[in-house]
């Protein structure tokens, strides 16, 4: 028990890492979803083709290989010529990645509003900015809940990822007292720090759908 609890501290060290790039990558990434699930239904088909490449080849692609191409190969692209930082990188990668897939889920929740009420809008006088701020996306956001709830809590498990940039997070640092100690232990204990984590946000969606679907109804 004392060796469990001597484990406690610098995995928590760890944790911080790890949330610190959750958190950001949510930050950065759930406004660049909305804004790139616009861009996609878009009347211009011009940027609504575009866009739609930018999620085919994130979404089509692993997110361990976007990360290292972004930390490794970057400095190499003519005009870019930059090297990132590990945890920089690692942000860049994640939002990149994750405001791909928000896109998706949000470009489904506008599809499923009504398009009935994009015409009383339009009678209404309403410009096409002014329909999605009022009607389209407040209702968008209740329906939205349940595939962001998932892609949140696969985000928290994903944050493992960044151990291949050499980065403390939870899981680098277990299995760095892996090696040192022989036993299995730190990563159950690490094992234990995710359950809670993903514990903690299932908790959190499952209230604010209850919330939501109170004032629906």
């Amino acid at each position: 028990m004392d060796y469990v609890l001597s484990l406690l501290l610098p995995l928590a060290q760890g944790a911080k890492v790890t949330l610190s790039l959750f958190a950001i990558t949510l930050a950065l990434s759930v406004p660049l979803g909305l804004a790139l699930a616009l861009a996609r239904i878009s009347p211009w088909p011009l940027l609504s083709g575009l866009v739609n490449g930018y999620i085919w080849l994130m979404r089509g692609t692993p997110l361990m290989l976007q990360m290292l191409f972004i930390y490794f190969a970057l400095p190499f692209v003519p005009v870019i010529g930059v090297r990132l930082p590990d945890f920089p990188a690692a942000v860049v990668a994640f939002a990149l990645n994750y405001a791909a897939y928000f896109a998706e889920i949000f470009r489904a929740g506008i599809k499923s509003v009504d398009r009935g009420q994009y015409e009383a809008s339009k009678a209404l006088g309403m410009t096409y900015f002014q329909t999605m701020r009022r009607v389209v996306l407040p209702q968008m956001v209740s329906r939205v809940l349940p595939p962001v709830s998932n892609e949140t809590i696969t985000l928290i498990k994903d944050t493992s990822l960044i151990y291949v940039l050499a980065l403390n997070d939870i899981l680098r640092t277990a299995r760095g007292i892996v090696q040192r100690d022989f036993t299995t232990t730190p990563f159950l204990v690490a094992a234990l720090f995710y359950l809670v984590m993903t514990l903690i946000l299932t908790w959190f969606f499952q209230n604010l759908e209850k919330r939501y679907a109170k004032h629906d109804d």
